[in-house]
């Protein structure tokens, strides 16, 4: 998939946020901002984008997330129990209907915990609940953070259709 095919998918997944009248927060790490670039791109995004953050390294982590020490204690980052975190974690403090989560390994090389390189851990948190772990097989780092973001996005979009519709007013 290419860019503007992700973005394409950024903006469908943007027009069901916006039909329903639900909310999404981000947290994303080797996807580089394309999730975020994505849902963005679809024009009134204001109305269901309520907030994102790369949190590519241990100290954008600190910075960007309140979580704490104690809440990652025995998590590493490309992991689906850090991802599951993350996307509760998002959800929760920006009070959207839905967190979604990406952190894994672009490549070239893979990551400092022995993940190869085309590693993603994904994670949505909602009214409908989804992960996946995505091995791409490939060191191509655009490549790989593309196939990261759509995977991404594919996730979050399974997971709206699959959810009943929510009340607005609760968050």
């Amino acid at each position: 998939m290419d860019i503007i095919k992700l973005f394409a998918l950024g903006a469908c997944v943007g027009d069901k946020l916006a039909a329903r009248r639900e909310t999404i927060a981000v947290a994303e790490s080797s996807a580089g901002g394309l999730i975020s670039a994505a849902l963005l791109s679809r024009a009134g995004a204001s109305a269901y984008y309520l907030g994102g953050a790369v949190v590519y390294t241990r100290r954008a982590g600190r910075l960007l997330t309140t979580l704490t020490a104690e809440d990652t204690a025995g998590l590493r980052s490309s992991s689906p129990p850090y991802a599951q975190l993350l996307a509760r974690h998002q959800r929760e403090r920006f009070r959207a209907t839905w967190g979604l989560v990406e952190t894994g390994a672009a490549g070239p090389v893979g990551n400092t915990y022995g993940d190869p390189a085309g590693h993603a851990c994904l994670s949505v948190d909602g009214p409908a609940l989804r992960e996946r772990t995505l091995r791409t097989g490939q060191d191509d780092r655009a490549g790989n953070m593309i196939a990261f973001a759509t995977a991404a996005l594919e996730l979050l979009e399974q997971a709206i259709d699959a959810a009943p519709d929510v009340d607005p007013s609760h968050g």
